[in-house]
């Protein structure tokens, strides 16, 4: 397979791609380490898909490590093309993760060659910290709205709201909210979330910043109706209220003072584009494993700086503490970025990544070390080995009140 590149090497080549699998968060990852010819100088990167784990996993080992072996790892941008284009047929989910495992363990190792946090290739800090927001859900409206204050008392000014809808399925509530039988009801969901939302604004302090998820399950008349529904609540933004098939849609939508965010279901950068140009999205929802890695995502957020829209990268637990790592480098370095999504992580999640960022009273400070700042124990990762196939599948196998599959 000729992947060698026309021009000289700097003399440091790829000689190694290894993959990785470890579950200490329960969700399986997927870690990539670049190695090369330096002693000691490799890269990290995350490929975390937790549906489609090993398919990423075999398009790594089988295909696309093999491609790079001999490369100068400085080659970032000649790479990520060529990888991109050797499928053919490019882009989906799978082929994206499988080139962001790549892409950012190779921004790793040229940071590290430079002796600078990633953020400094990236344009430099235009921030001290990211402010982060956290999750709380329940069932009742005191439940959460305990649960807010104790979000706050952790320093927390941006919160995401969930509420567990009785008798049905409803997504970000945990197992408050699981039914027997997996299935959601839209009608129950519109009729019940506005008023707790409602409730929970009133029964806390001023100046908090309320989100909420849709997570992709209305339809476009029924979103139309959520939105009117929540208008006087100021919320800080109200996530995928449109699946990606209808985005089309929230150009309709600019009328309401409600700011929208998407994109986290995106799996090629060029979906964002027309939301963009359109300017029918405040925040973009941005999943860099998922997006191919830095390399396309930083061409999204400039895209981003110029149009007025802001960022808010994805950062739930499924995505690794490299990946949390990447965020935090677009986010010290955009001035489009809005709020960083941060996952509770377990203390065997932290112990198998050492550097992980955190949050320190609601934000998260970038490491100055050089490189992404996280680090993979490899020895420690054996202890949380992954899942069965399938295992994390559960609550996306969802099906409406008529036992039609739902989207999750």
């Amino acid at each position: 397979m000729l992947a060698s590149a026309p021009w000289p090497s700097t003399g440091v080549r790829i000689t190694a791609v290894r993959t990785f699998l470890t579950a200490p968060q329960g969700s399986p990852y997927l870690i990539v380490r670049v190695e090369t010819s330096e002693p000691g100088l490799y890269g990290l990167g995350c490929a975390s898909d937790p549906q489609r784990t090993l398919a990423v996993r075999s398009v790594i080992d089988d295909y696309l490590g093999p491609m790079v072996i001999g490369r100068d790892p400085s080659d970032i941008e000649d790479i990520h093309r060529l990888l991109l284009n050797s499928g053919y047929w490019r882009g989906g989910s799978i082929e994206g993760n499988a080139l962001a495992g790549i892409d950012v363990a190779l921004w790793d190792i040229k940071a590290k060659t430079a002796g600078l946090p990633l953020f400094s290739l990236l344009g430099g800090r235009v921030r001290e910290y990211a402010s982060a927001y956290t999750h709380v859900d329940g069932r009742e409206v005191e439940e959460i709205v305990d649960g807010v204050i104790a979000a706050t008392e952790r320093g927390f000014r941006h919160i995401r709201v969930q509420v567990a809808v009785p008798g049905t399925d409803t997504y970000g509530a945990g197992a408050l909210s699981r039914s027997r039988d997996g299935r959601w009801d839209s009608l129950a969901y519109l009729g019940f979330v506005p008023a707790v939302l409602s409730a929970v604004r009133s029964g806390i302090p001023d100046g908090l910043e309320l989100l909420h998820d849709v997570h992709e399950r209305l339809t476009p008349a029924q979103a139309r109706s959520l939105l009117a529904a929540v208008e006087e609540l100021d919320l800080f933004f109200l996530e995928d209220l449109l699946a990606p098939e209808d985005a089309g849609y929230f150009a309709d939508f600019r009328a309401s003072p409600v700011p929208l965010a998407m994109g986290e279901l995106f799996h090629d950068v060029t979906q964002f584009l027309p939301l963009i140009h359109a300017r029918a999205i405040d925040f973009a929802r941005i999943r860099i494993p998922t997006l191919g890695g830095l390399t396309p995502v930083r061409k999204l957020v400039a895209a981003c700086e110029l149009t007025g829209i802001r960022i808010a990268p994805h950062g739930p637990g499924d995505v690794s503490p490299i990946g949390h790592a990447a965020n935090l480098a677009i986010d010290i370095s955009s001035p489009s970025f809005g709020v960083q999504e941060a996952a509770t992580l377990r203390e065997a999640t932290l112990e198998v990544f050492p550097g992980t960022p955190v949050p320190d009273h609601g934000v998260l400070r970038p490491s100055l070390d050089p490189g992404l700042g996280v680090d993979f124990d490899e020895a420690a990762a054996k202890q949380y080995p992954p899942p069965e196939p399938g295992d994390h599948d559960r609550w996306a196998l969802l099906r409406g009140a008529d036992g039609q599959v739902h989207r999750p």
